[in-house]
């Protein structure tokens, strides 16, 4: 006998708003200049999004620039249907160098030593120069004007070079020093930019989804390097660091929601869960919820987390299991099984969001989201809700 297994069975889910999508595209690129172009970041499978949707929707919308991560991405990309300017921001072997020429791909030169074995691969891959101007990760050293310079036009003529880049590291930090540093960066690669004008390089950027908001609108800048900003965090209504504000109207997309399989009464007294971590202080009522750290509730949520319920703050008792967690729902009326619990989103008048956990969790709200693994299902909705 087969067994047929819904897929739309939602033990641990998540509900991704497309209009708010939408909404904080417009909002963030209606902050800009009118003609400032926007790269839409859709790495890591669009934060957790879902990066063909994500790609599709803002596809409609009229955006023809996308950064992904890797070659697999890219891939996957394209063979959805994505027609777009697709930018791998990090390594692809360089075994792969018909598939990034077939497939019409631009991929990140990381290193002089990786331009040269792209270069002797034959193919005339279009890529674009990673430019390192002071946060030491890739590209080549922007010190060094003269050897930058050099490296631009050799591989200019050896592959199908259409831009630079470069990362500001910590333009979305209020101290003054960071504020010098992250201006110095820019000067830096504005310098090489004038350098190479003469190649005119449609792709030439430096600006993050938060140093779009902070540094796009000195002139000096922005008429050699701000005419593309590559916004990323600030698309899914998160924050490039807690303390920075958001343009209004821009909320997170994502609800993460879960079920509640089980209901039972626990006396004072007895202990909970793995290691037996958490002792009942009362008798209490412990429902059990259908997600754990497989879907990626941080283990580092145990006793001090919570998931919302009817517009009640539950709280997290005991370790957080591979594919359960309970919570204390003693003071919150009417619980049973099948009732379902919000992990992230707005449920009532409560809101917690992938910022909020990440404070909790000593993080960022990136890996929040990024942690949400695959098992978790995705679902879209259409209709706008205001988050904040």
């Amino acid at each position: 006998m087969e067994i047929y297994v819904s897929h739309i069975e939602k033990r641990s889910w998540i509900e991704i708003n497309l209009s708010q999508l939408r909404a904080n595209y417009i909002i963030y690129k209606n902050s800009l200049r009118r003609d400032v172009d926007i790269m839409a970041v859709i790495k890591a499978d669009a934060y957790g999004h879902g990066d063909v949707q994500v790609a599709r929707m803002l596809a409609d919308m009229g955006v023809g620039l996308f950064a992904v991560s890797n070659i697999d991405e890219a891939v996957g990309l394209r063979e959805a249907g994505i027609s777009g300017e697709i930018l791998i921001l990090g390594y692809s072997s360089p075994v792969y160098a018909q598939t990034l020429y077939d497939l019409n791909l631009t991929q990140t030169l990381v290193s002089e030593t990786y331009a040269e074995q792209l270069a002797k691969t034959g193919y005339r891959v279009k890529c674009q120069w990673a430019i390192d101007t002071g946060m030491n990760r890739i590209g080549i050293n922007a010190n060094n004007l003269n050897h930058c310079e050099q490296m631009i036009r050799t591989y200019a003529e050896r592959l199908d070079l259409n831009g630079i880049f470069t990362h500001l590291c910590v333009a979305d930090s209020s101290d003054e020093e960071d504020k010098i540093f992250t201006r110095n960066q820019i000067e830096k690669f504005k310098l090489l930019a004038d350098r190479v004008a003469d190649l005119k390089l449609p792709y030439v950027h430096c600006c993050n989804s938060a140093g779009g908001l902070s540094y796009i609108d000195n002139t000096e800048y922005y008429d050699t390097i701000g005419r593309i900003v590559r916004l990323g965090i600030v698309l899914y209504g998160l924050k490039p660091d807690y303390s920075n504000p958001l343009p209004q109207g821009i909320a997170p997309a994502l609800t993460w929601k879960s079920v509640i399989s089980m209901v039972k009464p626990v006396a004072k007294g007895e202990f909970i869960g793995y290691g037996r971590s958490f002792e009942v202080k009362r008798d209490s009522i412990i429902a059990t919820v259908a997600t754990g750290y497989a879907d990626g509730l941080s283990r580092l949520l145990a006793d001090k987390g919570f998931v919302m319920i009817n517009g009640h703050q539950a709280p997290i008792v005991g370790r957080i299991c591979m594919d359960q967690t309970l919570i204390d729902v003693t003071d919150i009326p009417n619980v049973c099984m099948g009732m379902s619990v919000t992990l992230l989103g707005k449920n009532g008048d409560l809101v917690y969001t992938a910022d909020d956990m990440a404070q909790d969790l000593g993080t960022i709200g990136y890996e929040v989201m990024c942690n949400i693994t695959k098992r978790v299902q995705r679902f879209y909705v259409n209709s706008y809700q205001d988050y904040l």
